[in-house]
């Protein structure tokens, strides 16, 4: 049953170039909603085929079985689609928005992203949320009437502010917001603060899933936060023979259902005064997320991941060669504009701060293959020390 506080594809805020590209004289390609052609527009852009190749946890991993920024949105997505159909609200655009999140992500995931920040300090600076607005309004433009991939006011709202309104926005926020205004001062909808909530519990536990694989973790460190040792020993109670890593396979799923159930009954509880999406909007606080007693686990989670795990002493040498990358192709490209293809030479402005973001997106559209090659084309030696699993 479709919740009188969905998103409706039928009553969306519009496309920032007015109608969906037309398929031609007489043709249709196929019988699809806004908010369809909005996931199917992401899921065949270019930029989202890149996210194979970048990183999630694990920078340039030579494991088959480690997360990329693609398997994590695509598990981001099974987990907001589930929410989503039991909350009654409208599934393609959750599901849109959470393939979408990660989109403005450079390569090395955090590492590139903070190398970015740096080079680009007295141009504005540099977010990937906000890079992801800019991919799907300006840098990924395959039809012929319009730079972007026009998607609607609803799926762009959603990606600026699925983490809650944005009172001080960087540059390429606000340029977007200005050509096309995303009322940044509101909460956005169910849908979008689903997505959000989707990644949190995504990587929560799939990152637990890939550290321990990575022998980055162990249970003895798990078992430090009582929530987890809790849910161990009922794995170890149902399933006392079973292999061990079976059993810790299980206790990531057990948390996960946790985790989602929670978010289904606190989010239920505090929609029900909600008639409208526009109610949603204008309710100035978050609807869609953890009870107070899971968020408080969740944030003791993810302080644990952070000290474990993203701040290894492992992790952080392999991040510093990364930033390193990236420091190197920003330095080159700036110093000679003709190291890139001719294509983006040709975007290149003449005066600063422009030229300098066009050089970011261009880095930032790397993969973390893509970088390595090109750093080792130019300094004519490949870096070393990148991947660590």
């Amino acid at each position: 049953m479709r919740a009188p506080y969905a998103a409706d594809a039928d009553a969306h805020g519009g496309r920032e170039f007015g109608a969906a590209t037309a398929a031609g004289p007489g043709e249709t390609r196929g019988p699809r909603s806004d908010f369809q052609r909005d996931r199917d527009r992401i899921i065949h852009s270019m930029s989202f085929r890149r996210l194979k190749s970048k990183t999630q946890v694990f920078i340039a991993p030579e494991g088959d079985h480690y997360r990329t920024r693609l398997t994590h949105s695509i598990e981001v997505a099974q987990v907001g689609r589930v929410l989503a159909r039991a909350l009654g609200l409208d599934e393609d655009l959750t599901e849109a928005l959470c393939l979408a999140h990660d989109l403005g992500h450079p390569p090395f995931g955090h590492a590139g992203e903070a190398a970015l920040s740096e080079a680009m300090a007295r141009h504005g600076g540099f977010c990937h949320n906000a890079q992801a607005l800019r991919t799907v309004m300006r840098l990924e433009s395959p039809y012929p009437e319009h730079d972007g991939l026009n998607l609607t006011w609803d799926l762009l709202e959603g990606l600026a502010k699925h983490n809650g309104p944005v009172a001080a926005p960087n540059w390429a926020l606000a340029q977007l917001d200005e050509a096309y205004p995303l009322s940044l001062g509101t909460w956005p909808s169910l849908e979008a603060q689903i997505a959000a909530v989707s990644d949190d519990i995504a990587y929560d536990n799939h990152d637990i899933d890939d550290g321990l694989r990575a022998g980055f973790l162990d249970l003895d460190d798990l078992l430090e936060l009582d929530f987890l040792a809790q849910q161990w020993r009922a794995v170890e109670k149902r399933f006392p023979n079973a292999p061990r890593d079976r059993q810790l396979r299980e206790l990531i799923r057990d948390q996960i259902g946790l985790m989602v159930n929670d978010v289904l009954d606190h989010s239920r509880a505090n929609a029900n005064d909600f008639g409208s999406v526009a109610q949603i909007r204008d309710a100035g606080r978050q609807i869609a997320g953890f009870s107070p007693a899971v968020a408080q686990h969740e944030r003791a989670l993810k302080a644990f991941m952070y000290k474990r795990l993203y701040y290894h002493p492992e992790q952080v040498s392999a991040a510093e060669r990364a930033r390193d990358v990236i420091a190197r192709l920003f330095a080159a490209y700036s110093q000679d504009h003709r190291l890139m293809p001719e294509e983006w030479q040709g975007r290149l402005p003449a005066t600063e701060p422009g030229r300098s973001r066009v050089i970011a997106d261009f880095i930032a559209g790397m993969s973390d293959r893509f970088a390595i090659q090109a750093c080792e084309a130019i300094y004519g030696e490949r870096p070393m020390g990148l991947s660590n699993v």
